[in-house]
């Protein structure tokens, strides 16, 4: 038989019933050059076709674009046992053999058995038991088709039916996306991404839109959405269909067609909007679902109140509303030179008004500092949120009124311009409002202790100053003033306290203003002198030798590190600092590890951070923020700071000295090094940490495994506090928002944190259990190299991390639980600390129900992405590609392990002898090679997936 392609209907070879009890060719279809007649569906799957084979003899194919395919056999076979006469040569299995066209030899032999064979035989005929077994191969890559075979050895069988098909997901509209139909991987457990595009009139909710199809022909994990446009509402969760007329929808989403709202109408299909009808609007903060209003009528009973120069105009509001909630009211003031109105104009600022003169909610105001014996009109105006749509004016009702003779207003303040032992002079300002010619002011005064208003000295004056004359010394007097014109006094100014000065104050003051005097003429005298040295020095032939030179001390350019940092951080001198070699860097600058000598105290190794040449303030201020923050920690699983250089350059922070780095590389570097006893030790060190920093009412904001430092020790320390925030206490829940932009270490961050910028100590949990997860599994990357975006989406459709290779389950647990969508379900950092103390006292638990694969079924690409890719291995070097252990190719071969199954008789000793010392590398090693001996132990040709190792359930 050949076929041209894989399969996803499927075509029947017409083996109505084929029986053969010896060996010989049962069907050739290398020999038909006719139509095969072969039974395919559906019709649009499988293509008949002409072809030509290796010797351009014409050939008849069935032919399909996939890469892998399934062949079931549905067949019997006689029992042995039944037929004594050939006991010795006969067999109840035969062979299934697969090939590429383009190869030469067969690629591969699988031997059928079956699970049940008949052996009753009577006249009426044989009692046949049909059996069905499906076999698949791939990937087909070559695109030259393939050859099948059916190979007997001596087995008496009759083969009833073959049906080779192949797989693919069906075209599907899911949450109104269009998905191709789409064929299957080359392997049952691989995921193809189908790109989705929006339905008509559906726009884009979440990009991008995907699929992924499995090896079953079944779509999973959908990410990205789209939904109907404004003006379309979803019709059967596959059609957006457009708003009739008299209905709208003004948003994209789910919902539905609304009827139009009072008052307006839509004579469109798809709208998005019912516009309203003539005399209605909507306001500017209205929502198309609204209700179309109108405008308000003009007040009503407007009456008014004069007093002198004030006014209190009182009125009733009006019938008609306009339908709206929002009615508000507006008073407009002009002073006119006639009761008639003619000739007015608008009135000064300086008239006020209680409460205001816009947007009035009360139907009362009052009106003060107004002019006296002046005509005034007060329109007021009923307005709502529509008024400013309204082609008309807003409706308004008007009065007149003349406001009354009046005094003067209040003298605002008063100034002690001077003092003596015996007087003081005073100055102040006009009224504000004179309400006419100002003819004199009244001083009022008293003594403060010993008098009292009703027995005041007066004194008058035609002037806005006075002095006061024949005081007591060193007394307190309380002064007021108000002013007069031909309407009478005004008010009383507020009370004001000022005080003359003793007899000896007022003789120093006097000493000192004639030394002042002196003073004066003696630094003119002085002034007249240098100037005449100047000139004479400008002068070289005025004198013999050389000219003087003078040098002025300047201020230098540093400047003094913010108060936060003066108060945590020590001060340290640079020369007490020896940088010896670059060990990374940094946001700011290099950094370095060095030496330290302390004054009176021996040397120690330090790391140091330092801020590049041509820095800002601000980065100077944020470089030294962090010291700030560092220095006010103290415990052992915190980094400490030793100081800081501030007072020369380069600006220096110095912490303790770290010698194995960053968590995350050093775990790389010692993959499979630890028992899970030291990574929970481990843990629990950072947990000890992030529990204080709790307890301070600090949120990290930037846990990772790259942030955590470990000592020679195997001591971890949370380091790096650059985004760290101190959290307000003064609600029951301690909140950062970050108002800033900027990057967001999305893999180690809550989600709330990443939608709202809201950060706790409930985060930091959060980005404890992927620091949880980093460590367990020796540094891998968090959700491997998934995009951002795609993190994102598979988080709030509630996809977690699966535990790492061996991982306890209670580690895996505890992970689940710092991963909690709502944030107060999250363990705190003392719950954590003392779960870990739990653990490393009772080691049994963390040997018991470990997990050797990931947990659940395969529902998302991350499970996928765990298991080596070995589906396409032909050669070590392939196999160890695979493995991410190139490494060692050079090792393998060099010791005459040269092929696949030479490999498979690999032993613990042999890897440690070629040079395979990390423990995880041997057990990675040995684990793909444990897969792979069953296969080799058989005889037949290896298969091309034979390495592949089920990492799902």
């Amino acid at each position: 038989m050949f076929l041209s392609g894989p399969c996803s209907s499927f075509v029947h070879l017409p083996l109505v019933c084929l029986s053969f009890c010896s060996t010989e060719t049962v069907m050739d279809t290398r020999t038909a050059t006719a139509e095969l007649g072969w039974i395919s569906f559906p019709a649009n799957g499988w293509e008949e076709v002409s072809g030509y084979d290796e010797n351009l003899n014409t050939i008849r194919t069935y032919q399909v674009a996939a890469q892998r395919i399934y062949v079931e056999i549905r067949f019997t076979v006689r029992d042995c046992a039944s037929i004594p006469s050939v006991l010795g040569s006969c067999k109840e299995t035969f062979n299934l053999y697969y090939l590429e066209t383009d190869r030469t030899v067969t690629e591969g032999v699988d031997t059928i058995a079956a699970d049940e064979s008949f052996s009753q035989v009577d006249f009426g005929g044989r009692l046949m038991k049909v059996n069905t077994e499906v076999r698949s191969f791939g990937p087909l890559s070559k695109g030259k088709g393939f050859h099948l075979a059916f190979q007997d050895l001596g087995a008496c069988m009759s083969l009833l039916a073959v049906r080779v098909f192949y797989k693919k997901c069906p075209s599907v509209v899911q949450n109104f996306a269009y998905f191709p139909e789409t064929l299957t991987g080359a392997e049952s457990t691989s995921l193809v991404i189908a790109r989705g595009s929006c339905i008509p009139n559906a726009e884009e909710v979440d990009v991008p839109i995907k699929l992924y199809c499995n090896g079953d022909g079944e779509w999973m994990v959908p990410i990205g959405s789209c939904s109907c446009k404004a003006g379309y509402e979803p019709d059967n969760g596959n059609l957006c269909r457009a708003c009739p007329q008299g209905t709208f929808k003004s948003t994209q989403g789910a919902g539905l067609c609304q009827q139009c709202p009072l008052y307006s109408r839509s004579t469109i299909e798809a709208a998005t909007l019912c516009g309203c009808r003539n005399g209605y609007h909507r306001g500017d903060m209205d929502s198309p679902e609204d209700t179309c209003t109108s405008v308000p009528s003009a007040p009503r009973n407007l009456v008014s109140i004069v007093n002198q120069t004030s006014v209190v105009l009182e009125w009733h509001s009006p019938r008609d509303t306009g339908h709206r909630d929002d009615l508000s009211y507006n008073v407009i003031c002009r002073r006119c030179h006639s009761p008639e109105r003619r000739a007015c104009q608008p009135c000064d600022d300086s008239v006020a008004f209680v409460p205001g003169k816009r947007g009035l909610r009360d139907t009362r105001v009052e009106i003060s500092k107004l002019r006296a014996h002046t005509s005034y009109t007060f329109d007021v105006q009923a307005v709502n949120g529509v008024s400013n749509k309204s082609p008309y004016p807003a409706q308004q009702l008007s009065i007149n009124i003349t406001t009354n003779q009046a005094a003067p207003s209040v003298v605002p303040i008063m100034h002690q311009v001077s003092s003596t032992s015996r007087s003081f002079s005073l100055s102040w300002p006009p009224p504000e409002q004179p309400n006419g010619i100002i003819l004199d002011y009244e001083i009022r005064y008293y003594d403060k202790l010993q008098s009292s208003v009703l027995n005041s000295s007066m004194m008058l004056s035609e002037t806005t100053s006075v002095v006061l004359e024949g005081l007591m010394p060193g007394t307190g007097y309380v002064v007021q003033v108000r002013a007069r014109t031909v309407a009478g006094y005004g008010v009383y100014s507020k009370e004001m306290l000022f005080q003359t000065l003793t007899d000896d104050e007022y003789k120093s003051e006097l000493g000192q203003q004639l030394s002042l005097i002196a003073g004066s003429l003696v630094g003119g005298v002085c002034i007249v002198s240098l100037v005449a040295i100047a000139i004479i020095c400008s002068r070289p032939d005025m004198f013999n030798g050389p000219t003087p030179t003078v040098t002025f001390p300047t201020l230098s350019d540093g400047h003094n590190p913010n108060e936060a940092v003066r108060e945590f951080a020590k001060e340290i001198d640079s020369s007490c600092v020896k940088i010896e070699e670059v060990i990374g860097s940094g946001e700011f600058g290099e950094v370095y590890k060095g030496r330290l000598k302390p004054v009176g105290k021996k040397e120690i190794p330090v790391a140091i951070k330092t801020l590049k040449v041509g820095y800002s303030e601000r980065q100077r201020r944020d470089f030294l923020s962090e010291a700030s923050i560092m220095g006010q920690f103290d415990q052992p699983n915190i980094i400490r700071l030793e100081g800081v250089v501030t007072k020369s350059r380069p600006t220096m922070i110095i912490t303790e000295f770290m010698e194995n780095g960053a968590l995350d590389f050093f775990l790389r570097q010692n993959d499979g090094q630890f028992p899970v006893i030291q990574l929970v030790g481990m843990l629990r060190g950072i947990a000890s940490g992030m529990r204080y920093l709790a307890e301070m009412s600090y949120v990290h904001r930037d846990l990772a495994a790259r942030n955590i430092l470990v000592n020679s020790n195997l001591v971890c320390k949370v380091s790096d506090f650059g985004l760290s925030r101190y959290l307000e206490e003064d609600t029951s829940d301690p909140t950062y928002t970050s108002s800033l932009g900027g990057k967001i270490p999305v893999r180690w961050t809550a989600p709330e944190a990443i939608a709202y910028r809201k950060f706790t100590s409930a985060s930091d949990v959060w980005s404890y259990g992927i620091v949880t997860w980093e460590v367990m599994s020796y540094g891998e990357r968090p959700y491997w190299d998934m995009s951002n975006q795609d993190v994102i989406n598979a988080i709030e459709q509630d996809f977690r991390l699966p535990a790492p290779m061996d991982c306890p389950v209670v580690l895996h647990q505890l992970m689940l639980d710092c991963w909690q969508k709502d944030r107060n379900a999250r363990p705190k950092f003392p719950d954590i600390v003392s779960m870990l103390d739990k653990m490393i006292r009772n080691p049994a638990s963390l040997k018991t129900g470990t997990n050797n694969i990931p947990p659940g079924p395969c529902i998302h690409p991350l499970l996928d992405r765990m298991a080596p890719d070995l589906s396409r291995v032909s050669s070590v070097e392939d196999w160890l590609a695979a493995l991410k252990m190139t490494q060692y190719r050079d090792s393998f071969l060099g010791s005459g392990f040269t092929s696949l199954p030479l490999v498979t008789q690999i032993t613990a000793e042999d890897l440690q002898r070629i040079g395979v010392s990390l423990a995880g590398h041997q057990k990675k090693i040995l684990t793909s090679v444990q897969s792979m001996r069953p296969t080799m132990d058989d005889q037949s040709p290896p298969k091309g997936n034979m390495l592949a190792t089920c990492y799902c359930c």
